[in-house]
């Protein structure tokens, strides 16, 4: 049986996550977060140096990280150690973390064996940093995402002020512009737009106009493709 597949890639707060659950909720393919994979491992890094009083290397730290994904009728849910660590994912430390981890050889190996055994097995959404260019490079549709940076931190820090971080607009703006620098420099898969990804830019507009564009582009590919 074939799966078909829909990679999202682009830049920090650009929407990938929401525009992927809502794909993922209207066509009924399983929605993949790559990024809070990685975000999951920086929660387990500090974990460990928050026990032991000192930063550790990343290896070490592998050793022990014990993922596990849950799908249910609320979504994705990440698990380590057997606990559920969805909601702390998107802090400013964790985010920092991940970004560096990301771009750690043995980290990328370890997560990229779980990523791509996912689209041979459920028709996905799957959205990140590298899924059509690294990942899912034979993906069904790409889609690079993306806003001009001020509106994406924008984003960010509303988000943030929801779940109680104190982080002021100018600090968000900051710290989300040396993502976009470490992500889009960073040796092993950078961040990039794929060359048959198709770029979309939503700094104006809303979330349903931008699934509504996504959904267009899928309907015309799966039209063209003879899909049912």
């Amino acid at each position: 049986m074939s799966y078909y597949s829909i990679a999202i890639d682009g830049p920090v707060a650009a929407g990938k996550t929401t525009q992927a659950k809502a794909l993922a909720s209207r066509l009924g393919f399983v929605y993949v977060d790559t990024g809070a994979m990685y975000r999951a491992f920086a929660v387990h890094k500090l974990w460990l140096e928050k026990e032991i009083g000192e930063e550790i290397e990343v290896e070490r730290a592998l050793r022990t990280f014990d993922l596990d994904i849950v799908q249910d009728e609320n979504g994705q849910h990440i698990l380590i150690w057997g606990k559920d660590v969805t909601s702390q994912l998107r802090t400013p430390e964790v985010s920092m973390v991940a970004s560096k981890a990301s771009a750690h050889s043995a980290v990328r190996e370890a997560l990229l064996k779980i990523q791509q055994v996912m689209p041979s097995m459920n028709n996905v959404v799957m959205e990140g940093r590298d899924i059509g260019t690294v990942v899912i490079p034979n993906a069904t549709l790409k889609v690079f995402l993306t806003a001009k940076a001020e509106v994406r931190a924008q984003r960010r820090w509303k988000e943030q002020c929801s779940h109680g971080v104190t982080d002021s607009y100018e600090q968000t703006l900051a710290l989300l512009q040396k993502r976009d620098y470490d992500d889009s420099h960073r040796e092993i898969a950078p961040l990039e737009q794929a060359e048959d990804a198709v770029l979309v830019d939503c700094t104006e507009m809303t979330i349903q106009e931008t699934t509504n564009v996504i959904l267009a582009l899928w309907n015309s590919k799966a039209k063209r493709g003879g899909m049912n």
